[in-house]
């Protein structure tokens, strides 16, 4: 548990944005801070620390999570595709049930690189006439059997480490095809940054989906939420529908849905 800090708190009172600054500086320290620490350290109310909270969050420099309160941090780089395709398999795999009510069959969908978007195949396959286009080579090798639906591969430079591509090339092949849905996955993402990435190549492949598509939707767990990369890719109202889990914050969903975002959030199954 993190020290109180309460000898740095000056004797005076100290106005509301002095206050969320001193805030901001123990949880870079911290990382994470419960209310209950925060109100003894600065001595003051709940209400208060609340306050602070959800204003610190609508400008993107903490997020809220059960009790307490993290910083914003950014993301360098992102894991590989072998060490991803085993998190939050169950949060995922709802999120993908929630992305097949908007399917219907004869559709040509964008699947981009992921292992979340990865869990929809199943539901494409279900359905007649489905024309897939995708950047992921791990999609690709899941739909190598299902002589039913079509498959494009946009081709481009080749990510190793997530088995995709990216790049110029990638980007100029979707620029020649017109989608009905486009599924963009991101590493990182809140409401005041929208979708960020920490690799340049990847920003004109994502760009030039969404571009393409009729409808546009962002599919990313609520672990990614109030992190950010170096390369903006889309704000979240560029999107017609977000979908995530149910383990998304409240005062988040709130403040997302209150922009006029659509939020689809899903329950994972229990086994």
């Amino acid at each position: 548990m993190p020290p109180s800090d309460k000898q740095a708190t000056p004797s005076t009172p100290m106005i509301p944005e002095q206050r969320r600054e001193q805030i901001l500086r123990q949880l870079r320290k911290h990382q994470v801070l419960s209310v209950h620490q925060l109100m003894e350290m600065f001595e003051c109310s709940h209400m208060t620390v609340r306050r602070d909270i959800a204003l610190l969050e609508q400008q993107g420099r903490a997020y809220s999570v059960t009790g307490g309160v993290r910083i914003a941090s950014q993301v360098h780089s992102e894991p590989s595709h072998d060490s991803k395709a085993v998190v939050e398999l169950p949060h995922k795999q709802a999120m993908a049930r929630l992305a097949a009510g908007l399917l219907h069959p004869d559709m040509t969908v964008y699947l981009d690189a992921g292992t979340t978007t990865l869990e929809i195949v199943p539901h494409i396959v279900a359905l007649s006439g489905m024309t897939v286009v995708t950047n992921d080579f791990g999609i690709v090798q899941a739909l190598a059997e299902a002589n039913h639906v079509d498959v494009i591969h946009t081709g481009g430079l080749l990510d190793h480490p997530n088995i995709s591509s990216v790049g110029g090339l990638a980007a100029a092949t979707l620029r020649q095809l017109a989608t009905d849905i486009a599924f963009i996955s991101t590493s990182s993402w809140d409401l005041q940054r929208g979708t960020t990435t920490p690799s340049g190549l990847k920003v004109e492949v994502k760009q030039a989906a969404m571009q393409s598509a009729s409808r546009n939707v962002l599919i990313a767990t609520s672990s990614k939420y109030g992190t950010f990369g170096m390369y903006k890719v889309a704000a979240l109202e560029q999107f017609d529908t977000l979908i995530s889990d149910d383990a998304l914050p409240p005062a988040s969903a709130d403040a997302i849905r209150r922009q006029r975002i659509e939020l689809l959030l899903a329950t994972p199954q229990v086994s």
